[in-house]
């Protein structure tokens, strides 16, 4: 399992953790989940962080 993997299953597990339930449950989980993945990609360096907040390396 690889960092975006885990990220994905950890936001995932704690969407669920922290959802009330119903709609609001589901789009917890969704934002958290999306969270996990941006930042397991980014630790597993498939994601460039500074291209994406702008900073690219032609600065």
């Amino acid at each position: 399992m690889n960092g975006a993997q885990a990220g994905v299953l950890a936001g995932l597990i704690l969407g669920v953790a922290a959802a009330a339930g119903g709609f609001t449950g589901f789009l917890v989980a969704l934002v958290l989940g999306t969270i996990g993945l941006v930042v397991g990609r980014a630790l597993d360096g498939e994601l460039d962080v500074d291209e994406l907040l702008g900073r690219g390396r032609d600065r």
